[in-house]
């Protein structure tokens, strides 16, 4: 006898949908330091031996990370990262095949406030990366700093997120067997200062780096754009020279994690709070730009490829904005 279940009505959809937001925007915020503060707790209680045989467990696990990662596909297909998919929507948008023979360098732009894009799209398979590109497996990179965490790390590894180090990128890109996809959000942290809506500012003229990693294994470099990433949330004014981007600029600096006042929606109300707004994101993915290998480039070689890649960027954005209602006097700005 086959059961069949009522669909969800909109109003319990909707709940849903925006507590699977919250917990994520606050799983980041607050879960780094409720794991460190219970591993630390743990050991003054009777269930010391949890922490203890963790800190066993962490130094023999200590370099997975760098190798990696160790994901878990019951955590990538959750039903909570397709509710989150469905609050804003999130669209992974194909334009072109991937051939699983190789590997690949994703680009991802913009950062936005939180990544939204870059997480669902690449951390889960809610937007159905694996249909779309058979044979693929995605990883993304985060600062390296939350995986110094205990019990977060293996969180973080569950979904597929690498540290943001050369090791980790050269141990998935160097696979032979190919099928391997290194998204790198190349304008990190300090992207995210300018991330408010109707804002194209990528921070990207002189980040190179990414770039000779591809020439060096001969890694085909994707460029990827997400409209509507920067459209979660408002920002704090923060001109560049303004005393407040100083002070963000300088806190970056030492935490190694940018600070920006962004505000939205509230849970129950909607004109302000942390929650960000039900705006949609379509993360398309353009064609792959061939990079031929070469151990040391010339910095003449990085910057052609470079120069290469912002063109091919800038092609991918104006090909799509009339799709995503961005005006047409608009363009990406490169700084």
């Amino acid at each position: 006898m086959k059961v069949e279940f009522a669909p969800l009505s909109l109003p319990l959809r909707r709940r849903l949908q925006t507590a699977s937001v919250v917990q994520w925007v606050f799983s980041f915020l607050a879960l780094g330091l409720c794991c460190a503060a219970l591993f630390i707790y743990l050991f003054f209680t009777r269930f010391w031996l949890i922490s203890a045989l963790y800190t066993a467990w962490w130094l023999i696990d200590r370099e997975t990370p760098q190798k990696g990662g160790r994901r878990i596909h019951i955590i990538r297909n959750s039903v909570v990262w397709r509710h989150m998919r469905d609050y804003f929507p999130i669209k992974l948008v194909k334009t072109t095949e991937l051939d699983p023979r190789k590997n690949y360098l994703l680009g991802f732009h913009p950062h936005g406030v939180l990544a939204a894009g870059a997480f669902v799209n690449f951390c889960t398979e809610a937007s159905g990366f694996s249909t779309l590109f058979p044979g693929i497996t995605p990883h993304l990179m985060m600062l390296s700093l939350w995986f110094r965490i205990p019990f977060l790390r293996d969180y973080l590894m569950s979904g597929g997120l690498v540290p943001s180090d050369k090791e980790s990128a050269s141990h998935v890109l160097r696979r032979p067997e190919g099928g391997n996809l290194l998204t790198i959000i190349v304008g990190g942290a300090q992207e995210a200062l300018d991330a408010r809506p109707g804002s194209f500012i990528l921070l990207l003229r002189k980040r190179r780096g990414f770039v000779r990693l591809a020439i060096e294994h001969g890694t085909p470099l994707v460029p990827v754009f997400s409209f509507g990433e920067n459209e979660l949330y408002e920002q704090v004014s923060n001109p560049r020279g303004s005393w407040l981007r100083w002070l963000q600029y300088q806190l970056q600096q030492i935490m190694g994690v940018s600070l920006p006042l962004f505000h939205a929606r509230g849970i129950f109300q909607y004109s302000f709070g942390l929650v960000p707004y039900r705006r949609p994101i379509y993360t398309v993915v353009g064609k792959p730009i061939p990079v031929q290998r070469k151990h040391n480039p010339s910095e003449e070689e990085v910057d052609q490829l470079h120069q290469k890649y912002l063109e091919e960027l800038s092609k991918l954005f104006e090909e799509h904005k009339a799709k995503y209602n961005i005006p047409e006097d608009k363009h990406l700005e490169f700084i």
